[in-house]
């Protein structure tokens, strides 16, 4: 599924609750969906800085696409991150560094957040970004070195 499919369909999802204690609930949901990070990948390597809970992402390169793992120990938080691997996870490179992530402002997450937990949200973003910039730049290399 293309990454503004994904979109589309939290947006929908998201849509169904106009009470926004619901919405947390759903992000509750979602987070507590997601399979635990093993225990090997919980390093201070993985630990996303800028954010005020400790949140753990590990990205693995797999047949030209990044598959991200995650876990939190607040549970929004938790949440928050399982949105982000939902829509970006199993893709390339590129398509990552060119997704428009507009589902975070229409399902009004940005409004609804601390600006200490918005920074951490800026944060998980800039780290997947930055892991789908060094996939990209480890494909490259590959690419000269085989030629």
């Amino acid at each position: 599924m293309e990454i503004n499919e994904i979109q589309d369909e939290i947006i929908a999802e998201f849509s169904d609750f106009d009470d926004w204690m619901d919405r947390y609930q759903l992000l509750i949901d979602l987070g507590n969906e997601q399979a635990p990070l093993e225990e090997k990948y919980k390093t201070e390597d993985n630990l996303i800085e800028g954010c005020q809970s400790r949140v753990w992402l590990q990205a693995d390169y797999v047949d030209g696409k990044i598959v991200f793992q995650a876990e939190s120990d607040a549970l929004i938080v938790k949440g928050i991150i399982a949105l982000l691997i939902k829509v970006l996870s199993g893709h390339t490179p590129d398509e990552i560094l060119e997704a428009d992530l507009y589902f975070i402002d229409r399902i009004g997450l940005h409004e609804h957040l601390s600006p200490t937990r918005s920074n951490g949200l800026l944060s998980m973003v800039k780290q997947i970004r930055m892991y789908a910039l060094a996939f990209k730049a480890k494909e490259e290399e590959n690419e000269v070195s085989h030629n």
